[in-house]
């Protein structure tokens, strides 16, 4: 069997796996669209007031895609690895020609599906309830390389994860743990400007940061100069976030488990 196929078999039967569980379909959809909900009607009351949710409701794409970019494959491959490792699949696993890359690889590509519906439907919800004005151009089409990129990421952490804790328990604790920080300390919901002077460093340290900010260069053109242009530019951040993400998909690949 050639390597392609074997990623492709291994991505039909997580797919199928997934598909399976209802709950976890559904809250996968359900909690992005609620937090455009909730958070559109908050946008839509502070219209340039001040505040936590005073930018323009384009200003907040980057945070609705992050929440669906980060929080999806962070719990979703760490409760794999988790799910595999408490059912001794990594040792049966071994005896095949499947490598660990290729293992997450295969469910990497699972989670770039579920996140590219996803993703599409919260450009769609965010259009309809917060009245965003997103600039139709051709460099709203570099969203795609941003979430693959950040998908390939953030699949890689969650292997990390999945290594790391003990149980499908642990992996959810820890990955809200570090998902719910990063949400809002990565340049996403809230501006700089609200933040102290040490949130620079923070942001320097989050990946999602390269992510967010890239993803405002493309979908948010400020009419005045009250924002500013997004450090490093659409092409730095896209360069960045790839780096980042051959780095950790590369301990991710490693640090899945081969035998128990």
């Amino acid at each position: 069997m050639s390597r392609v196929r074997r990623v492709r078999a291994e991505a039909t039967a997580a797919t199928r796996s997934f598909l399976r569980r209802k709950t976890a379909v559904f809250f996968t959809f359900f909690f992005p669209v609620i937090l455009v909900v909730i958070f559109g009607a908050l946008v839509r009351t502070r219209p340039g007031g001040g505040g936590l949710f005073a930018a323009p409701a384009a200003y907040y794409v980057p945070g609705y895609l992050a929440t669906v970019v980060l929080f999806t494959p962070l719990s979703r491959v760490g409760s794999e690895i988790a799910r595999h490792r408490d059912d001794h699949r990594f040792e049966k696993l071994a005896t095949t020609p499947l490598s660990r890359w290729e293992w997450l690889a295969a469910h990497t590509l699972v989670n770039a599906g579920v996140i590219g519906v996803a993703g599409g439907l919260i450009l769609l919800l965010v259009l309809l309830v917060t009245g965003a004005s997103i600039p139709v151009s051709p460099a709203l089409l570099l969203l795609v390389p941003f979430v693959g990129l950040a998908v390939v990421l953030f699949c890689g952490f969650g292997a990390i994860l999945g290594r790391v804790a003990d149980s499908q328990d642990g992996v959810i604790a820890a990955s809200n743990t570090i998902a719910l920080p990063l949400l809002f300390l990565s340049d996403t919901f809230v501006t700089p400007s609200l933040l102290p002077d040490w949130f620079g460093l923070v942001a320097f340290l989050s990946p999602l940061t390269y992510f967010a900010r890239g993803v405002r260069s493309v979908t948010f053109s400020p009419a005045g100069t009250e924002f500013a242009p997004p450090p490093l530019g659409t092409v730095g951040n896209l360069t960045v976030l790839a780096a980042l993400a051959v780095c950790f998909f590369a301990v991710g690949a490693y640090a899945v488990p081969r035998t128990e």
